[in-house]
Order: C-alpha cells, then sequence, then structure tokens
C-alpha cells in the first residue's frame, strides 16, 4: 500500500494490517459503525477475492490478517478504506442519536483539512505498516496479538467471548 511509505512488496502475502482511525477515537463502540466494516468485508470476500485469515474490530482500530486471490491486496484495502470512511461518516452524520456527532465530525474535518488528497474529511489513519507473516512464529504471534486484544483491553476474559473477532470462529 502506498499509505504512509508503507508497501505491500510480496503481493502473494498473507499481510498483517492495522487500519486505526485519526486521532483514535472510538468510533466502534456503536454496533451500526461496526456492521459497516464487517459488511464491507463480507463484500470483500465476496465480490474482489480479500482473503481473511484473522480479524478484530476494537473501539477505534481494525486489526486484519489477510490477503487476495487475485494478489491486488493493495487495492482492496484502499477501496475497502475509501469505502468504509465515506459510509462511517456518513451514518455518523445522519445519526440523530449519536451524541458525540459534532466533536467526531469536527476531528475528522480538521485531519482531511491536513491532507491534500481528501476532499473534506480523513477517517482513517495512513500509517497501515502492512506486515507480511514470513514465519510460523511471526504468524502465531500476531494471531494471538489480534485475537487477545480484547482481552488485553479488559473488555472479556477470554478472546473467543468478544463477537467482533475471528477468535471464537471456526
Amino acid at each position: 500500500m502506498s499509505d504512509g511509505g508503507y508497501k505491500i512488496r510480496n503481493k502473494e502475502g498473507i499481510h498483517f494490517i492495522t487500519f486505526a482511525v485519526v486521532e483514535w477515537v472510538d468510533v466502534f463502540t456503536r454496533k451500526e459503525y461496526r456492521d459497516i466494516v464487517l459488511d464491507s468485508i463480507k463484500y470483500c470476500q465476496n465480490e474482489k477475492g480479500l482473503l481473511i485469515y484473522a480479524w478484530c474490530i476494537m473501539s477505534n482500530h481494525v486489526h486484519l490478517v489477510v490477503s487476495a486471490k487475485n494478489n491486488d491486496t493493495s487495492n482492496i484495502l484502499r477501496d475497502f478504506k475509501k469505502f468504509t470512511s465515506k459510509q462511517i461518516i456518513s451514518a455518523i452524520e445522519m445519526n440523530e442519536q449519536e451524541s458525540r456527532k459534532d466533536r467526531m465530525l469536527k476531528i475528522f474535518k480538521e485531519q482531511g483539512e491536513k491532507n491534500s488528497r481528501n476532499s473534506k474529511y480523513q477517517f482513517w489513519r495512513q500509517d497501515n505498516q502492512p506486515k507480511e507473516l514470513f514465519s510460523d512464529k511471526f504468524s502465531s504471534q500476531k494471531l494471538n496479538y489480534i485475537h487477545n486484544n480484547p482481552v488485553e483491553a479488559g473488555l472479556f476474559d477470554k478472546a473467543e467471548e468478544y463477537l467482533y473477532s475471528s477468535a471464537g470462529k471456526s
């Protein structure tokens, strides 16, 4: 990926990647916004050939272990980020029950103004730092990190209890 100078060099490889919300805003505390991410992941799997090996949605970031059938992981993830950012910002704007709306939109607008590639808002940080899973040990480490993120955050005692993760999925 071209974000922040970090690229997927081995297009055939499996990569660990984290997408964080700008300023680490806790957007995904609401189911509605998490579901946008999940629906987009499912679409990318079914329509674009994204292969998901592990995932976890936390309050302000998303961890994925991915590759792509056509070795175009970078393009799929670019489109995923673009689509989800527009959908989530639109959902925030339209959500009359969202008590944090003004504060979040202000942050997204301020961050968008700092980046000439944006027309109005910036939702995702640009420093994704994809890491290729080059060994069994490194792969296991990243998988444990992803699945234990909710446990380390104090949300659950067991990783498999967290619904927004692949830990309890077969």
